[in-house]
């Protein structure tokens, strides 16, 4: 059963022009074919998006690009988390303003908060708007995890609607899935581990291939809710290559390459991320190349 958000959510790239200025009209153009080619809803100013080196002002145009460009097509979600709540809370009224369906708060990062810090952040936001929140729990780049229990207390409050899990670790979704409360939903951050964590009971993905590959990983998806497993893993290791060619590198410098071979330019990543290498490249063109896209 496909979530609120759909079963393919596309962590989207924030195009730039040469000049590394963000590119509005790519943005509406790529979030378009997004929703026409596997995207239930498009997930906007996330780590894929390259939101720690985006302004407050440059977010708040990226929402409100995205949100017209989508609209009627797929749902619009927000990235507003950052490691400060009063900035978080602003983004969200951003969020807001653009008419989003939803947003995604990563957990603080660099500050480190303990655990019940993590519950005060969240619970502070979900009581300032009314917007469904998901929770980003990525201990790898933000340092800190959101543990099992803290989640269970954020899942209490009625707009704290699902998690965007990124820690890889089945036994804690397995027993999140079972443990939280009725109604809030588990998607996998990685496009790796999905899946797995769909046969877990998970509703979706939060993807970064599918950028590329969305309508065969929705496929993948239905094949599992509909009880035929062994074709699924089958779609699961043809794709396999290209999800990990896609992390040769930090994300997002290998899917703005990705998108360059195909046709699709997005244009550079901004400093300190840089370009992919000609190996990278290489890895990636072979990979797409596999995949059947080149």
């Amino acid at each position: 059963m496909a979530g609120r958000f759909g079963s393919v959510v596309t962590a989207m790239v924030t195009p730039f022009r040469p000049d590394h200025g963000v590119d509005l009209d790519g943005a509406q153009e790529l979030a378009s074919w997004l929703t026409d080619n596997g995207s239930d809803s498009v997930f906007v100013v996330g780590s894929t998006g390259e939101s720690p080196t985006l302004s407050h002002n440059e977010k708040a145009d990226l929402f409100r690009a995205v949100g017209e460009a989508v609209s009627g097509k797929g749902k619009m979600i927000c990235g507003t988390g950052t490691y400060s709540t009063a900035e978080t809370l602003e983004l969200t009224q951003a969020a807001e303003d653009a008419g989003a369906d939803g947003i995604v708060v990563v957990t603080p990062y660099y500050n480190k908060p303990p655990q019940r810090g993590l519950v005060a952040h969240f619970e502070h936001i979900a009581d300032a708007t009314e917007l469904p929140i998901i929770v980003y729990n990525i201990p790898s780049r933000t340092g800190t995890r959101i543990e099992h229990e803290t989640m269970l207390r954020i899942a209490e409050k009625p707009n704290v609607v699902a998690v965007k899990d990124s820690t890889g670790d089945f036994k804690a979704i397995s027993n999140l899935i079972s443990e939280a409360p009725e109604g809030f939903e588990v998607y996998s951050g990685d496009d790796w581990a999905t899946f797995g964590y769909v046969c877990l009971g998970a509703v979706g993905v939060v993807s970064v291939a599918s950028h590329l590959v969305g309508l065969q990983i929705r496929q993948m998806i239905d094949l599992i809710e509909t009880g035929d497993v062994p074709a699924a893993r089958k779609l699961h290791e043809d794709l396999s290559p290209l999800f990990n060619a896609l992390f040769v590198t930090s994300n997002p410098i290998p899917v703005k390459a990705a998108l360059d071979m195909l046709g699709r330019p997005a244009g550079p990543p901004r400093l300190p991320l840089v370009p992919a290498t000609a190996d990278e490249r290489e890895r990636i063109q072979r990979a797409l190349e596999d995949a059947g896209l080149l």
